[in-house]
């Protein structure tokens, strides 16, 4: 029998010095896949947007998507725990929203966490949250649902004023209640610092290697994108060529005939 990986492991792996390891999954099939690999976490990303349904950000991804693909991920998992973005505007504009989202995430999509981006803004909200019984991670750094404020995809606290303020955010959030945070595109030193200065568990990505876990997109980990690797990514296949390949000789078997005909049975010896 698999033993269930909950949120207080988090803290727990973190004071004995344990990593985390922590990929994103959008289906079942994928999350049986990790699962079966032993994952410690899924995170149904928002990420679904840009990875699987061809927008350009995060931004567009609607309530009503996540609780779709957290279902399909909470059916494909056994041990893993389930963490589910809440998407853009879903917990922003007040906590009695951000609680009837979270609750529909868990009640719909089967999730065991959700995921909310920023500090100080949704300290309110997250506090909501946990004390109506929803576990929360949050997410520092870069954020992806901000990505028109800031610019584009650009790396953060890359100053020391901004690496303070990064920092307090995170101080802030553990006091409100998050299990883990999510330090995303940040520098290393900054990670270190804000791993040390928390008792809660740290996941990095591309934010160095002495956060207390990591997580990746999986379509960027087994190469199965149309797209450039991400520089703090480590790629361990290249799924995109594999599939590409057996598509081209499916397609050169169908129309050569070759494809479905019956195998030539071995001929029967004689004496």
């Amino acid at each position: 029998m698999k033993i269930k990986f909950r949120t207080r492991d988090f803290k727990e792996k973190k004071q004995r010095g344990e990593k985390i390891a922590m990929l994103t999954a959008y289906d079942a099939n994928m999350a049986r896949l990790l699962d079966r690999a032993g994952v410690d976490a899924i995170l149904v990303g928002d990420s679904v947007g840009m990875v699987v349904l061809g927008f350009e950000t995060t931004v567009p991804v609607t309530l009503e998507a996540m609780i779709h693909h957290t279902a399909a991920v909470s059916r494909g998992t056994e041990r893993a725990l389930i963490v589910a973005d809440m998407p853009f505007m879903t917990y922003e504009t007040t906590t009695a929203e951000a609680v009837r989202n979270a609750g529909r995430l868990m009640q719909e999509g089967g999730a065991e966490a959700v995921k909310v981006e920023g500090g100080s803004a949704v300290l309110e909200a997250v506090k909501r949250l946990v004390d109506v019984g929803i576990p929360v991670m949050g997410h520092l750094g870069l954020l992806p649902q901000s990505v028109h404020r800031v610019g584009g995809f650009l790396r953060q606290a890359t100053t020391p004023h901004d690496a303070d303020i990064l920092l307090a955010d995170a101080l802030a959030l553990e006091e409100a209640g998050v299990f883990a945070i999510v330090l995303e595109a940040i520098p290393s030193d900054v990670a270190r610092t804000v791993t040390a200065a928390v008792s809660i568990a740290t996941i990095g990505i591309g934010a160095g290697p002495e956060c207390d876990g990591q997580v990746l997109v999986t379509n960027d980990m087994i190469g199965l994108f149309d797209g450039p690797v991400p520089p703090f990514g480590k790629q361990y296949a290249h799924v995109a060529e594999t599939v590409t390949a057996s598509a081209q000789a499916y397609v050169e078997d169908v129309k050569s005939g070759r494809y479905a005909r019956p195998a030539a049975k071995a001929a029967t010896p004689t004496t």
